[in-house]
């Protein structure tokens, strides 16, 4: 395949690294097909224009067909967090229908990011285990296979970044456990994305599994004393115990940082095995020169400070749900039971000025009202093993279809007419929090509904019982935006009604 021709497959386009992905393979004159379950997650995306998205599904052999047609190569960026009893067979039969759809549409080459740890030792966690099955399911069928295995990766909106980054911001002084230790080699985002493009069309690489990594080798406690050097931090204090297993690991990570444990298990279980690169054939593959950890992480934070985070490990969908499932504008003959506390208000404010306002909630700015009935509901959330209200925001004022915003992910955007959230938090049914603005002769109208579709008795109880405290979320939170809304347009306050 020559550097410009042939079109180009992304499985997993709407995650961290697809993302980025993409809009370097854009920038390398590709053409590019992103394969989405949901398409308008990369409605938004600066290079949306320039890209064909289908909707398909790993899972669903015959979407799979239709998005490999006329394909030359294809990306395999796919994997579950395994919070799922069943992540590891789910892995499994994705890939065996991707490699399998591969063969039928006769595909010059796949290609897969897995995660770098030794076979031979025979102790790989079950998550690295996992990814390593998935690449010899990959390459077991007649389509040539390129393997890039990579292990801490570097860079702003990460999962492993925002790990490090807040366990070092948070505590000056930690007990750890003893895998602080463990040597591991980590790579930057920016390194990651040259090796992935650097083996695409390239027949040297054909049939071949590469680690890859950056310029030093160093241990997660290095790391945590390098952070806090670049950060300007003091250096922290690391007392490492021998008790505390990846399991409770995993379970302080969740509580001191935005990291979820069942995400921050995997993260966890990748550092207690050594990860470090021992066969350099890439470098004769691929021209490429990483940088090291100190710059990577510089780099990171720039980004950070900047607001410049055009991916985060929240892309990824923390709990996953069918196509059947409800969603809140189905009709009512759909079958589900529908709880609802539904607010107006009648404001004299543009549309335009209450869409910002509702896109800016959340994160650092809050809820606007009784933040610390918002805190109280991220904690009991957290301490139920929910992701809590710490995983903020990408942006401090735009969203996009996938977003989360604290423990909500954005489901809908329609500009100047709809904004829908469906909660993430752990609930016995499922939840979403929806504004929908119309313009009439007297004015503009929103309408807020908190919605709430129960699951058995126990989803009824949980909403009569939080009901009363409604009262004082959504009435004043409603009444807010339509108040901020007005001040933005220099007119005048608003009142609420209750329908």
């Amino acid at each position: 395949m020559s550097e410009h021709g042939g079109r180009v497959l992304v499985a997993g386009a709407t995650g961290y690294i697809g993302r980025r992905l993409v809009s370097e393979l854009v920038a390398a004159g590709h053409a590019v097909r992103c394969l989405a379950r949901t398409p308008a997650k990369l409605d938004a995306e600066p290079w949306r224009d320039h890209v064909e998205v289908v909707a398909a599904d790993v899972l669903d052999r015959a979407s799979l067909n239709a998005a490999f047609r006329d394909v030359d190569a294809a990306y395999y960026l796919v994997h579950s967090i395994g919070s799922e009893t069943d992540w590891q067979t789910r892995d499994r039969l994705a890939a065996e229908n991707f490699r399998d759809a591969a063969a039928e549409a006769d595909v010059e080459q796949i290609i897969y990011l897995g995660g770098l740890g030794d076979d031979a030792g025979g102790a790989l966690s079950s998550h690295l285990a996992s990814r390593h099955e998935v690449g010899r399911v990959l390459g077991a069928g007649p389509v040539p296979l390129t393997e890039l295995r990579a292990a801490v990766v570097i860079g702003s909106g990460s999962a492993s970044f925002e790990m490090l980054r807040h366990l070092v911001e948070v505590l000056p002084v930690m007990t750890t456990p003893r895998w602080v230790e463990t040597r591991v080699q980590p790579i930057a985002v920016r390194d990651v994305l040259a090796y992935l493009t650097g083996v695409l069309g390239n027949r040297d690489a054909y049939g071949r599994v590469f680690e890859i990594g950056g310029a030093d080798v160093v241990t997660y406690r290095g790391l945590m004393d390098l952070y806090a050097s670049v950060a300007g931090l003091r250096k922290r204090v690391i007392l490492p115990v021998p008790v505390l297993s990846p399991r409770l690991s995993s379970l302080w990570v969740g509580l001191v940082t935005p990291i979820p444990a069942d995400l921050a298990r995997p993260l966890i279980d990748s550092l207690v095995n050594e990860v470090v690169v021992h066969d350099h054939a890439i470098d004769h593959v691929v021209s490429h020169q990483p940088i090291g950890c100190r710059e990577a992480i510089e780099l990171a934070l720039q980004r950070v400070g900047e607001l410049d985070v055009s991916t985060r490990w929240t892309d990824a969908e923390l709990y996953g749900r069918s196509p059947a499932d409800p969603i809140p504008t189905d009709p009512e003959w759909a079958g589900a039971t529908v709880l609802v506390d539904r607010r107006v208000v009648r404001t004299s404010a543009a549309p335009e000025a209450l869409y910002r306002e509702i896109c800016a909630l959340g994160g650092a700015r809050g809820w606007l009202v009784n933040g610390w009935l918002w805190t109280i509901r991220g904690w009991i959330d957290l301490l139920t093993g929910g992701v809590g209200m710490r995983r903020g925001r990408r942006h401090p004022t735009e969203l996009r279809v996938g977003d989360v915003v604290d423990f909500w992910r954005v489901e809908a955007l329609e500009p100047a007419r709809l904004v829908r959230l469906r909660a993430e938090m752990r609930l016995p049914g499922d939840a979403w929090l929806e504004w929908s603005i119309t313009s009439d002769p007297a004015g503009t109208v929103l309408v807020q509904r908190a919605l709430f579709q129960p699951r058995g008795l126990w989803g009824r109880v949980y909403w009569y019982a939080v009901a009363p405290f409604h009262r004082f979320v959504f009435g004043p939170l409603a009444r807010r935006i339509g108040q901020r809304a007005e001040v933005a347009n220099r007119r005048m306050p608003v009142g609420i009604a209750r329908e």
